[in-house]
């Protein structure tokens, strides 16, 4: 049964402050997912020791990587990354809109790729979206609209950190378009992932298309993972099926 797996993996800085990509890639290395979706990764930066963590972490799992730099400072990047065993092919990797005059945002991205599992091409979105309502709303209605899951056909999965919880705009928007995993099999109560510590909020979501059919959904509550990042990995199992009628 396929599984993704989505993580914030904070650029692989644990909870103890401690750098160690290595702990990252045990952390998900225990699931045997077939998508890994990441966010916080550095890329060339100084600060992480200049290493490439999204080819770090898929070589360390025998995975191929898909990163996109959400920000770019020179030669040093930090974004977001899709990983998979499996055969893939990048469709967007691109830009999520910003709120000008408000100092201090980040830049925000998404990147689609469409990996073969069991013989269907199905299509993978990750995103790490804003901290301020506003710009969320703004980069929640791009993900919805054209380019992005408005021009995705066949099963769909949208997975990542959108720092928006299920009564937000942001959120409903997304719910509108795709099916909330967690809703989908009406868990009571949500699995939630942040903080890692002491998990108390749901901000990392997965949406699915009609044509995904979810059968279990987990977080990782091992005390490596509780330490590794400051969330943790949230873990879906599905089934691609044919949407009813």
């Amino acid at each position: 049964m396929p599984r993704l797996l989505t993580y914030n993996v904070h650029r692989c800085v644990g909870t103890d402050k401690r750098l160690d990509v290595d702990r990252i890639v045990a952390v998900i290395g225990e699931h045997e997912a077939d998508i890994v979706c990441l966010q916080e990764l550095d890329v060339g930066r100084a600060r992480t020791g200049k290493v490439d963590q999204a080819e770090a972490i898929a070589e360390g799992l025998a995975m191929t990587s898909r990163f996109h730099p959400a920000m770019r400072v020179e030669a040093e990047l930090y974004g977001d990354a899709i990983l998979t065993p499996h055969t893939d092919k990048l469709i967007r990797a691109d830009a999520l809109p910003t709120v000008r005059g408000i100092p201090g945002l980040e830049p925000r991205g998404a990147i689609w790729s469409e990996i073969q599992i069991e013989g269907v091409g199905v299509n993978v979105l990750t995103t790490h979206l804003g901290l301020v309502p506003r710009e969320q709303r703004l980069q929640a209605a791009a993900l919805a609209g054209d380019g992005w899951l408005a021009g995705c056909t066949g099963p769909t999965l949208l997975a990542g950190d959108f720092n928006a919880t299920s009564i937000t705009r942001p959120y409903q928007t997304l719910a509108r378009r795709l099916g909330d995993c967690q809703r989908l099999l009406n868990l009571k109560p949500s699995v939630k992932t942040f903080p890692s510590g002491f998990p108390a909020i749901r901000i990392d979501h997965c949406f699915v298309s009609p044509e995904i059919r979810i059968t279990g959904v987990k977080a990782d509550f091992s005390p490596l993972a509780r330490v590794a990042s400051d969330h943790l990995p949230l873990i879906v199992d599905f089934e691609i099926v044919q949407p009813s009628r």
